[in-house]
């Protein structure tokens, strides 16, 4: 920390409120992870670019991060991809690589005011971060990990959003208004959409997203019921189509083939912005807890999750009326009997099949029949006659 700001105590109270920083011209956040993980750190995203509007916020995560922000507007000005090092892209006990060193002297080069390690507990991603010579660090740390100039006790499980903003406030960042669409759609996203799916030539019929793949396949609700339940929306008179990344391309077969009706299937076909694209049309999205149903929340989307314990708890976004979640409170695995809150088994199966298809079925009719009932009030409100010019 530089002789300009003011020495801290190790730890920050957890009912302190610290004051903006004054002079500050430039930001980095750390947060180098997934598709959801990143929209849980929105909220405090937003709240830096509140706080310190004319500071540079540059946000260092992998490339997906750069290619998907790159010229997109929000709260992010810059992206950096992080080259592998040990601990934080690499496997802890990797050598360091010359370009990770390089990589420490551009960053020392910015000259950053503010630094937020926002990626774990710091046992490797925080002595990472001291290297860049912030005037001022900030973030999270586990037990025996390297102290910040103010810093949290890492906790699990919690609200992610929640312990990020908490984080954001260590830099005297607190929530401003909540901007809804989080996220912003370009023309670029909604025309890489439309190629892969044009909007329905039927007008006012609805699309509906089905997401049956996760990282993690103890999140993954049966294909079969994806399938029974894409049927029942159908014979409701929506559109399905069911989406997955290239890796998922089986699994999302899978739900295809076993569906009576059409659906359209993009496995694989749609990069992140067309993702958000697509997203945003859509009238629903159904969806085991992975990165698209984050995604679809911080858009504004309706969305149907299905979670497990303890997911809800860190994926549950701050608006809560977007989401109508279907919960497994299973803990043990159902082959070996392990609990698996403490240490993850070895068996990859689901933890969230006891979620019945009547429960989503539910679910995303009541998200379905309130959001038309929205448009339709929306479709009543008188809009006023256009101001006439004299040419």
């Amino acid at each position: 920390m530089s002789p300009g700001v003011a020495a801290q105590a190790p730890r920050a109270s957890m009912a302190g409120m610290y004051p903006p920083l004054a002079g500050v011209r430039k930001i980095v956040v750390l947060r180098p992870n997934a598709v959801g993980d990143f929209v849980f750190a929105l909220p405090a995203l937003h709240a830096l670019k509140h706080c310190y509007p004319e500071a540079e916020l540059v946000f260092i995560g992998k490339a997906w991060h750069q290619a998907f922000l790159a010229a997109r507007p929000g709260p992010v000005d810059r992206a950096i991809a992080i080259p592998p090092v040990p601990g934080v892209g690499a496997p802890p006990d990797a050598a360091p690589a010359a370009v990770a060193c390089d990589f420490i002297d551009r960053m020392r080069a910015e000259h950053f005011d503010l630094a937020l390690q926002m990626f774990g507990g710091g046992l490797y991603s925080n002595s990472f971060l001291l290297q860049f010579g912030a005037r001022l660090t900030v973030g999270a740390r586990a037990a025996g990990a390297p102290g910040l100039d103010r810093w949290l006790p890492y906790r699990e499980p919690v609200n992610r959003r929640l312990a990020l903003l908490e984080i954001a406030g260590l830099a005297g960042a607190w929530p401003g208004p909540m901007p809804m669409p989080e996220l912003t759609v370009t023309e670029a996203d909604r025309h890489a959409a439309a190629q892969v799916l044009p909007p329905a030539p039927v007008p006012g019929r609805r699309l509906v997203i089905l997401q049956p793949g996760s990282t993690d396949p103890r999140r993954c609700w049966p294909a079969e019921r994806f399938a029974a339940l894409g049927d029942l929306l159908a014979e409701d008179g929506v559109q399905v189509a069911i989406n997955g990344s290239a890796a998922e391309a089986a699994l999302v077969q899978a739900v295809a083939v076993r569906m009576r009706r059409r659906a359209t299937v993009l496995a694989g076909v749609l990069d992140l912005g067309g993702l958000c694209g697509l997203l945003e049309r859509a009238a629903l999205v159904v969806s085991n807890d992975t990165g698209p149903l984050h995604l679809a929340l911080a858009l504004g989307v309706p969305s149907v999750g299905i979670f497990w314990l303890t997911n809800l708890l860190e994926g549950m976004p701050l608006r809560t009326s977007g989401l109508r979640a279907a919960l497994s409170v299973r803990t043990r695995c159902q082959v070996c009997g392990q609990d698996n809150l403490a240490r993850r088994c070895v068996h990859d199966a689901s933890f969230v099949d006891e979620v019945t298809l009547n429960e989503v079925l539910g679910l995303a009719r009541a998200a379905l029949a309130e959001a038309e009932v929205e448009t339709e009030a929306e479709a009543q409100v008188p809009r006023p006659d256009p101001v006439a010019r004299d040419d």
